[in-house]
């Protein structure tokens, strides 16, 4: 055999070899960023009680409801006077993971832009939120000014502020 035949054809398997862990670490290197940098969307679980958002009040209140026009006028009297956490969010995929925590009727769940923001900012809506089912809402927050509340139910209409 050759030596220099033998030297010829190992320096070519070495630049082969050199060849493919560098395409191994650049496909590699995607993956780990891909990966890194695809942050899952942002969960903010919520709880409804008749009348109200559990996690929206300062000092949530129990009520009794047996129907949407219970909340209706229990709001009346009492909305005034609650006090209400808003809500501060980033823009991004958020999911609303809203639970019927013991109210007697379905229940739904509405987010939306406030004022002329309702006709420019993104909306999530629906129902069929029964006794004590859990469901997600997923929207695209865009930087805003927001409200979310259960027509249904139905609540106060709560502040959510997207920066």
């Amino acid at each position: 055999m050759n030596l220099y035949g033998f030297n010829k054809a190992h320096k070519g398997m070495n630049q082969t070899l050199t060849l493919c862990f560098f395409f191994a670490v650049i496909f590699l290197s995607l993956i780990i960023s891909r990966h890194a940098n695809a942050a899952g969307p942002v969960i903010i679980e919520l709880h409804q009680t008749p009348c109200t958002i559990i996690e929206a009040e300062v000092s949530p209140q129990t009520f009794v409801s047996k129907r949407a026009a219970d909340c209706i006028a229990i709001n009346k009297k009492t909305a005034g006077k609650r006090e209400f956490k808003p809500l501060r969010l980033k823009a991004g995929k958020t999911v609303f993971r809203v639970t019927n925590n013991n109210v007697s009727y379905p229940l739904g769940f509405w987010v939306r832009g406030r004022g002329v923001g309702r006709l420019t900012l993104p909306s999530v809506s629906g129902g069929g939120l029964s006794t004590g089912a859990t469901k997600d809402y997923v929207i695209d927050l865009k930087p805003g000014k927001y409200l979310y509340s259960c027509p249904l139910n139905p609540t106060p209409d709560y502040p959510l502020i997207v920066e």
